[in-house]
């Protein structure tokens, strides 16, 4: 079966009618909306009052293409994004060039109903089948339990605590560093 592009990645039951796709320069709008809502920022390292042509020039290095070193996608409702994730080179260095971060935003009014799961099963997906990456890391708030659960069923285990990690609404807040490996790393075919 495939889904959005993707062999073998069956479509979440309930929401079939949403669509997945790359993010373009053209949502930068969308983003802005999104990450402008103060039920979104706070989990985030955003900040607020985002501007389009900041996500404008952020996107446009997401157009695609074999050359790429990161993916974006965004997951649209009518249109209107509700959800979006992405996997990230983690460093410049070749020694880590096996390690993507990950990270993911969804709306208030979505949270809860499967679009985080689809987006980390699909970019868990492929990160493990089509990427060759060994590692995913992503950083979490440690109060955000809804986050964490979700990130433990994809395979993801907590590593430490950062204390002190960000500033949220003026308080000083700490982030869990969580990561996973691929559980079925390419290898050589048997001769």
């Amino acid at each position: 079966m495939t889904v959005d592009g993707v062999e073998g990645l069956p479509r979440r039951a309930g929401l079939e009618a949403l669509q997945m796709r790359r993010v373009r320069p053209d949502d930068a709008e969308a983003f802005v909306a999104m990450m402008n809502d103060p039920a979104v920022y706070p989990g985030t390292l955003q900040l607020p009052f985002t501007e389009a042509q900041a996500w404008r020039e952020r996107l446009a290095s997401n157009t695609g293409g074999s050359t790429q070193s990161e993916i974006h996608l965004g997951v649209f409702a009518e249109g209107r994004l509700v959800a979006s994730a992405g996997l990230h080179p983690a460093s410049p260095a070749v020694r880590r060039r096996h390690v993507m971060s990950l990270g993911i935003t969804v709306s208030a009014a979505w949270q809860g109903r499967g679009v985080g799961d689809w987006l980390m099963a699909t970019l868990c997906h492929v990160a493990d089948r089509w990427l060759g990456v060994l590692r995913v890391e992503l950083y979490v708030y440690a109060d955000n339990q809804r986050a964490i659960r979700l990130y433990e069923r994809h395979g993801f285990a907590t590593e430490g605590c950062h204390r002190a990690y960000s500033l949220r609404n003026g308080q000083y807040v700490d982030t869990l560093a969580m990561a996973r490996l691929n559980p079925q790393p390419p290898a050589w075919p048997a001769p």
